[in-house]
């Protein structure tokens, strides 16, 4: 192994398998976020209930949370390939389902009131598709790229995470704009059908434990002791679940975008993407140009920044103000999303990485419905732009405690 082949910033990704694995990625992600974002704008409008949105990310957060370890249990027992692929064809028949209540047939039969219950039955659905989907392209990441790679590989799948994040948020606002819900669920089922014929070239992944080896529970438990014995990755985690789960105000964008700033779905589609924009051209910069030392003071900095940006983007009512503030938010926030992808890649043994990523998806992920739910009640208790605030100064608060009761996580380098 050479200096160069470590320090080369396109080490991994001139690996095919893995260029497969990143393309379907990226189309897969870019699919889910233009959902997300019709979803809340398409419930926001059937309601016009701030509340109804923060209904969205818990109706999807209870059944990822509630199988999570179970999930992790399968995965490692499991042919990772498959998995994968069922994921992704699950979530097409989502699609399918939404296109079908969109329709002008379902909307002449149902009150507004019912679609949106039924809205939130498929994105229940949804949430327990992700709750095993999720985590495997996580873990595809060790099966595929060396270990000497694993720091520009996880790098990269951040980087195209963010990538297909921001362009599903921006021209899903565009399309719901010009072509309508229908329209827009559409191009997201094609999405969802290239996905998959990207990732059916990827090789199989067995199992590397032995199947029967371990009971459901004690193979469950081995996971979580390992996570929290291992105190760098228990103080990245928690830190991130806290601070997205009060800084996850910015779910609040659809109630901005045309109450606040009034700037119709366009600038919705602008506001929802330039957190992710900002997000990415910090793993741009991350992938050229690697953090060496100190990489635990900077993770901290990072979620205190995002929290302080939060606060700007909650008191502004300038539409470029707004969007400087979450994009800024989102440069931050990709700086502590690669250490965080980095320390659990590279202290996570093979045979437990189903298992590490789904506690990892239960914390991390979950914490954005669950932030997206107590924004959605903290705006019908205190009004959206407090409840946004209050979100931000949470975030500092969080940081400040981790800061001082975290030192392992704080002194941290890898």
């Amino acid at each position: 192994m050479t200096s160069d082949n470590v320090t080369n910033p396109f080490a991994s990704i001139k690996i095919p398998e893995y260029r497969n694995l990143l393309m379907g990625r990226f189309v897969f992600i870019m699919g889910l976020r233009m959902m997300g974002t019709l979803v809340g704008w398409w419930v926001y409008n059937l309601t016009n209930d701030p509340l109804a949105i923060g209904i969205i990310g818990l109706s999807e957060v209870i059944p990822a949370i509630s199988l999570a370890l179970y999930a992790g249990h399968v995965i490692d027992q499991s042919e990772k390939r498959k998995l994968l692929l069922r994921g992704v064809f699950f979530y097409l028949l989502a699609a399918i389902t939404l296109i079908f209540l969109s329709s002008h047939f379902t909307s002449t039969h149902l009150r507004n009131h019912w679609i949106a219950v039924c809205i939130y039955a498929v994105i229940f659905c949804t949430g327990i598709i992700r709750s095993f989907s999720g985590p495997v392209f996580g873990v595809m990441i060790a099966y595929i790229v060396p270990k000497h790679h694993l720091q520009n590989a996880t790098t990269w799948n951040q980087g195209t995470w963010l990538s297909a994040s921001v362009s599903g948020h921006a021209i899903g606002g565009f399309l719901i704009a010009g072509v309508g819900i229908t329209g827009t669920l559409i191009f997201i089922a094609s999405l969802m059908i290239t996905a998959f014929i990207f990732l059916l070239r990827l090789k199989q992944k067995p199992s590397l434990n032995i199947k029967g080896e371990k009971k459901t529970w004690d193979s469950v438990k081995e996971g979580l002791k390992f996570v929290f014995k291992t105190k760098e990755l228990l103080g990245a985690i928690s830190l991130d679940l806290f601070a997205v789960l009060f800084g996850g105000a910015v779910a609040m964008v659809p109630v901005y975008a045309r109450d606040i700033l009034k700037v119709g779905p366009q600038g919705f589609g602008f506001l929802n993407g330039a957190s992710d924009l900002g997000a990415i051209c910090s793993v741009i910069l991350l992938t050229l140009f690697p953090m060496r030392r100190m990489q635990g003071k900077k993770l901290m900095f990072a979620v205190a920044g995002f929290g302080t940006c939060i606060i700007v983007f909650g008191l502004s009512k300038i539409f470029w103000l707004s969007l400087g503030a979450l994009f800024i938010g989102g440069m931050v926030d990709g700086i502590s999303v690669v250490i965080r992808g980095t320390i659990t890649q590279l202290k996570t043994p093979d045979n437990m990485r189903g298992r590490v990523m789904s506690v990892n998806s239960m914390f991390i992920n979950s914490s954005n419905e669950l932030g997206q739910f107590e924004s959605g009640i903290a705006a019908r208790l205190l009004g959206t732009v407090r409840s946004v605030v209050f979100g931000g100064c949470m975030t500092l608060l969080v940081v400040a405690v981790t800061w001082f009761k975290a030192p392992t996580l704080r002194k941290m380098e890898y």
